[in-house]
């Protein structure tokens, strides 16, 4: 394990209790905003700690992953109410629901045709919905795959996480997939990003791992120190390094292009990171589900001793 990077990492404690922070992206207006699972609202906070936040209908939606929609809104995933939500930068908030009943939502990701994407757990499909609210379902090719997360790729298509067939998908914006097998047998992938290398980056929760899948199909997987970490989301950061959640292991782990790995324990005991995504201060945010959310700035502070 390297230990030349480094990163100084501040918690900024949310009001009230069972908020339960989840997913977390940058919106359009310079600000935070993430979802809080465990109470049905939309949160938003400022890079200086300024926090506001929105209750959905019902309060049981169950919101999870949020992503920057095509259209200046928010995007996320009602996963308990079976709908994808929009929320405007004001704060209004209005839902779409999905065709297939307790079809269970989850990624979100915007497209490159201008429409928002998602995963569809429990119907083992993915969904398009445009911008009016218009969804489009595409079934996956195999059954019970348990779609998870969803991210637009530099090659024109959308690649998701299948949880349960151990495997990659990619989806053309026509809807139609190929599936990419895992090495490693029921390694479990959630989260995927682009990185910056023209491949996609994912975490396999239940192997302990980060792999690489490039827009061919071939699969790399670098194995962390601590197999046991549990790996949950994961994206590129301002230091052209991929940076994940380590959910199982209270860390923020870090993974350069040629598979370098650090990790950095949070400052509280039972952070539960989950959602992870760079901020407009060029820090990496974390949503943390105990009811906070994490400012990491990398090269800044020192880097956490080597898990063992």
């Amino acid at each position: 394990m390297s230990s030349t990077p480094s990163a100084a990492i501040t918690e900024h404690r949310l009001p009230g209790a069972g908020s339960g922070p989840y997913g977390i992206t940058a919106g359009p207006d310079g600000a935070l905003w993430f979802t809080m699972n465990g109470d049905g609202r939309i949160g938003r906070m400022t890079v200086r700690g300024e926090h506001a936040s929105h209750q959905l209908e019902p309060a049981t939606c169950g919101p999870t992953v949020i992503t920057a929609g095509p259209d200046g809104a928010l995007w996320f995933a009602q996963t308990q109410a079976h709908r994808i939500g929009r929320i405007s930068t004001d704060g209004h908030a209005s839902s779409y629901p999905l065709p297939t009943p307790e079809a269970g939502p989850f990624g979100v990701a915007a497209g490159p045709d201008g429409a928002v994407w998602c995963t569809e757990m429990n119907a083992n499909a993915v969904a398009r919905i445009t911008p009016d609210g218009e969804v489009t379902e595409f079934p996956l090719p195999v059954t019970g795959a348990f779609p998870s997360m969803i991210a637009a790729g530099p090659d024109g298509a959308l690649w998701c996480t299948l949880n349960q067939a151990n495997a990659i998908g990619r989806i053309t914006t026509g809807g139609e997939a190929v599936l990419f097998p895992l090495p490693t047998p029921a390694a479990g992938p959630v989260g995927i990003a682009a990185g910056p290398d023209g491949a996609l980056w994912f975490v396999e929760i239940g192997a302990g791992q980060v792999g690489r899948v490039t827009t061919d199909g071939h699969i790399t997987e670098f194995p962390l120190p601590d197999r046991a970490a549990r790996p949950h989301a994961i994206t590129t950061g301002p230091d052209g390094a991929l940076w994940f959640t380590e959910w199982g292991a209270n860390r923020v782990g870090r993974i350069s292009v040629d598979g370098d790995v650090d990790g950095y324990p949070l400052p509280s005991p039972g952070s539960e990171p989950h959602g992870i995504a760079p901020g407009p201060d060029g820090a990496l945010w974390v949503a943390l589900e105990s009811g906070a959310l994490a400012r990491v700035a990398p090269g800044a502070g020192d880097p956490g001793p080597a898990p063992r």
